[in-house]
């Protein structure tokens, strides 16, 4: 290890001679405390602000410390209540002063020897442009000019992942507002389409309401399934034709007649059921009436299933169909069960008046075939009579 010394001559005494030799190392930390003294105002409130003594040279070690610990404190993402992002740009901006200031009053042993030859050829030292990156990197200037220049290569590529994500999100807002647009126009032309459609089937329901249709030629008649469609392909048109010739029907279509049988015949239990019964009833009669909703409320469960399935196959979205419910079924059953006893009732009057009609006709039939009879036999015997 290197030490250069220094010859000091004091004033008063150079005619004496005497002369001091002191090392460099002790040179160095006198000219570090002389220029303690001599720091601008700024840089003391770095020192105050990394809580570390202007009047002492501390190391770097102990900036780092006061800097890490400071830092944990205010990081805006440290999560504490005292985080602040602006007092934690101060406190990294004074650490860098501070890291400088330091790299200027205290240099590597190695350089001291260098550095005063430098000086005694009148030269600048190589590295003093390199001493200073920004604070950052510790150990000989070498070995802090590979480490500023890592540090700006991992900057650089955090700059250009920034940009790349920055393009990707513009690139995919752009996106985003062409979709959106085409949403917006899609949807407006279903609803013009919605509102024609309505409109349509609007006039045609008034038309029909005004009786415009009771006229047309061929009411009540069958279609000719066989008529030719200029608004359909010939192709579709020959498929319908076989597949009419051959019973088929589309499968919505079979499914909406299964589910209107279904429901008929439900109804026309419970209202028969219903009907049977006294009103109001008796325990017996009320209990075979709670029998009689189970039976029909698991009949209904099925139903149901049945219209979800033709729901999700039916063409148009009006012809959709609804739940059947069973307290609304009862409530009709019990609504109209007066009104079927009514009708049963005077079937049964019909039903017995057709009776007597017919016995009616039965006996005149049988009285008026024995007079017949009668007066045949009695015109035989006349005959037989004469002949004698």
């Amino acid at each position: 290890m290197s030490c250069t010394f220094h010859l000091l001559v004091s004033r008063s005494d150079f005619h004496h001679g005497r002369f001091l030799l002191v090392s460099s190392r002790e040179s160095l930390l006198f000219r570090a405390l002389s220029s303690m003294h001599q720091i601008s105002r700024s840089l003391q409130q770095s020192y105050r602000l990394l809580q570390l003594s202007d009047k002492d040279v501390s190391s770097p070690v102990q900036v780092k410390e006061a800097y890490l610990r400071l830092a944990k404190i205010h990081h805006p993402d440290s999560g504490a209540p005292t985080a602040d992002a602006g007092l934690f740009a101060e406190v990294e901006e004074a650490y860098r002063a501070v890291l400088a200031h330091q790299s200027k009053i205290m240099q590597p042993d190695g350089g001291t020897e260098e550095e005063d030859e430098a000086k005694r050829r009148g030269a600048a030292f190589p590295h003093r442009h390199y001493l200073n990156y920004e604070g950052v990197g510790s150990g000989t200037p070498s070995q802090r000019e590979r480490q500023y220049r890592q540090i700006r290569v991992d900057r650089a590529a955090e700059q250009v992942l920034n940009y790349r994500q920055r393009e990707h999100e513009r690139a995919a807002a752009a996106e985003g507002v062409l979709v959106e647009r085409d949403i917006r126009q899609r949807s407006r032309k279903i609803k013009i389409t919605q509102a024609v459609e309505r409109l349509v089937e609007d006039l045609i329901q008034e038309s029909m309401a005004r009786g415009d249709f009771r006229n047309l030629g061929g009411a009540g008649k069958p279609l000719n399934k066989y008529e030719y469609n200029p608004y359909a392909d010939p192709m579709t048109h020959n498929l319908n034709r076989i597949l009419i010739d051959n019973g088929y029907q589309p499968p919505w279509v079979v499914t909406q007649r299964d589910i209107r049988e279904a429901a008929a015949d439900i109804r026309n239990r419970l209202l028969e059921g219903r009907a049977g019964l006294d009103d109001p009833m008796t325990p017996k009669q009320q209990s075979q009436w709670e029998q009689l909703c189970a039976s029909v409320k698991e009949e209904l469960a099925k139903l149901n299933k049945t219209v979800d399935n033709y729901n999700l196959i039916v063409p148009m979205l009006h012809m959709q169909m609804v739940h059947f419910s069973l307290w609304r079924e009862i409530s009709r059953a019990e609504k109209g069960a007066g009104q079927h006893r009514l009708e049963q009732q005077r079937e049964r009057e019909k039903e017995r008046e057709r009776r007597k009609e017919e016995e009616k006709k039965r006996d005149n039939s049988v009285t008026k075939h024995e007079s017949i009879k009668q007066g045949l036999m009695t015109w035989i015997r006349n005959v037989l009579r004469f002949k004698q």
